[in-house]
């Protein structure tokens, strides 16, 4: 029964035994494409051609020698270093080697450019970083070369050819990077070698030229001008105390001189006389005693210090009391003139006396031919000293010629000192993280685990695409199942006529159908049905095979 045309009538809602009919009628829809899909998903997935992963672990050996010790010429990070290397290795050169020394990718290199070869071998290589047990963030110093290939054993032998490839680039890329920067760092130490040279002889060239008037040399100048000028007062003052020591001498002879005079006269000689003398040489050696001491201490002071004026007081006290004995013994020798001699008797002490005072007048007057010479000396090292000083003088009175050329040839030489001195410590750093990387104590490469022989193929996943293509499939089929009962608009059943009559219905007369109509509908659909899924297992089985026996010979 169809529904009244031009006549909007919304649909009622289904149930499930609304769904359930729809599948019933229209199973041929839904099951059709899922069988078509599904075989051919299956025949499709068996057809591609396995592919094998097969990988090998490299392992970062770090540098054997601590680096306080020696410091590695090569500063890059590894992981750097890595990605630099992996440039080069996979870069298009050497994948063609590759590709030609395996024989690799054969139907590929007939229909595509042989660049297209090479960026399809590329997406099939994987370095990865193997990370730690720890968890994410601890990454252990090892990293993975994976690549992908249809043969399994030629997938082994790439990933082992890829690791020597590392490993070797590895060594090689050190070595260059080691021996460069010692080549650099020795050109560089010879360059600033030979500048500081050509300024050394430069100011060499400068100071002899302008030698004693040199910037340098003025405080030195002046220095030396000081100690000429000290070394001068230090003179005079030396023959200041040799002529106060030569008049002092000179007294002590003129007294030696009358007391042998009087010896002469008086050969007799009494207790008080001997008594008077005595006193007499004590005043004398109190006069000598405070004339030395004052000399002394003009030599530190001046005349206004008190010490000084402590010392004059004194010696004017001893001088006035010997001035005093002298009178007294002038006086008694007066008196003794006067009165009548008494009978001369020669006395052994007054004789051993006047040879005591001959031989300290002897002595005296050595002393002050002494003092004399060495006055004299004094006197010529003062002139010499003089000299020198006008000399000295002279030069700190003369402007240095080219100050500004000197200081800045100075400070030139300053800085290429210090340039060299930096080149030297770095080529000498150079050239033992050279010998320790010739010699295998540097960072490198250890293979860790080798590459391994893929036993099962990484792709194509079958049972994940033939599960895909099977849902797929129903869902065509439930999609055009939809489709067909969203355009039948006809009645189904007594649902549909209540609710869109809106009668009561009393009774349902079924549809009669002819027998042989019915009979060869099913036939013919049995008949569909089985040449579908024979041909469908035909299909698989082929595929299967053709899998099977492409293993077989692999």
């Amino acid at each position: 029964m169809q529904a009244h045309e031009g006549v909007s009538v919304p649909r009622r809602a289904l149930d499930v035994e609304d769904y359930i009919d729809i599948v019933r009628r229209h199973r041929g829809w839904i099951f059709g494409p899922l069988l078509l899909i599904l075989a051919g998903t299956v025949v499709g997935v068996y057809l591609m051609p396995d592919t094998f992963v097969s990988q090998a672990t490299v392992k970062i050996q770090p540098q054997q020698v601590p680096v306080n010790m020696v410091q590695a010429a090569v500063n890059q990070e590894m992981t750097d270093r890595i990605t630099s290397m992996s440039q080069t290795i996979l870069s298009r050169t050497t994948l063609t080697v590759i590709i030609n020394n395996f024989g690799l990718y054969p139907r590929e290199r007939k229909s595509m450019p042989i660049e297209d070869v090479v960026e399809t071998m590329r997406k099939k290589i994987g370095i990865l970083p193997v990370s730690s047990i720890g968890g994410p963030g601890h990454e252990v110093p090892a990293f993975a070369i994976q690549f992908a290939y249809e043969d399994r054993f030629q997938a082994q032998r790439i990933v082992s050819d890829l690791v020597s490839r590392f490993i070797d680039e590895s060594t090689t890329s050190r070595a260059n990077a080691t021996l460069q920067t010692t080549q650099f760092m020795n050109d560089e130490t010879n360059e600033a070698k030979r500048a500081l040279e050509d300024v050394e002889s430069r100011i060499t060239a400068f100071k002899v030229r302008n030698n004693g008037h040199l910037p340098d040399q003025a405080d030195a100048n002046l220095r030396q001008l000081q100690a000429l000028e000290s070394n001068s007062t230090f003179l005079s003052n030396s023959i200041s105390r040799a002529n106060q020591e030569k008049l002092q001498l000179e007294g002590s002879l003129r007294i030696i001189e009358e007391e042998i005079d009087e010896d002469n006269r008086q050969p007799r000689e009494t207790g008080a006389v001997q008594k008077r003398n005595e006193k007499l040489e004590q005043a004398d050696r109190e006069v000598d005693q405070w004339t030395s001491r004052l000399a002394e201490l003009r030599e530190r002071f001046k005349d206004n210090y008190p010490d000084v004026q402590a010392a004059i007081l004194r010696l004017e006290a001893a001088k006035k009391k010997r001035d005093n004995l002298l009178a007294a013994q002038a006086e008694e020798q007066a008196q003794a003139e006067a009165a009548p001699p008494p009978p001369t008797r020669v006395d052994p002490q007054v004789r051993r006396d006047v040879r005591e005072l001959n031989a300290a007048r002897e002595r005296t007057n050595n002393q002050i031919d002494a003092k004399d010479l060495e006055i004299d000396q004094y006197n010529k090292e003062v002139k010499q000293t003089n000299d020198r000083i006008k000399q000295y003088q002279a030069r700190l009175e003369v402007a240095p010629e080219g100050e500004k050329e000197y200081l800045d040839l100075m400070r030139e030489r300053d800085i290429d000192r210090e340039n060299y001195q930096d080149r030297e410590n770095k080529l000498s750093r150079a050239q033992i993280g050279k010998e320790m990387e010739d010699r295998k104590q540097g960072e490198f490469l250890e293979l860790l685990d080798p590459a391994s022989l893929p036993t099962t193929p990484t792709e194509p996943k079958r049972p994940v695409l033939i599960s895909l293509g099977a849902g797929i499939g129903l869902l065509i089929g439930f999609a055009f199942a939809g489709a067909r009962e969203m355009k039948d608009t006809s009645l189904k059943n007594l649902k549909d006529v209540r609710a869109y009559t809106q009668m009561s219905i009393l009774g349902s007369i079924p549809l009669l159908e002819n027998n042989l109509v019915v009979r060869r509908r099913r036939r013919l659909a049995w008949l569909g049905w089985t040449t579908a899924c024979l041909f469908s297992a035909v299909a698989v089985s082929a595929a299967v095979v053709y899998h099977w026996v492409g293993n077989v010979q692999k």
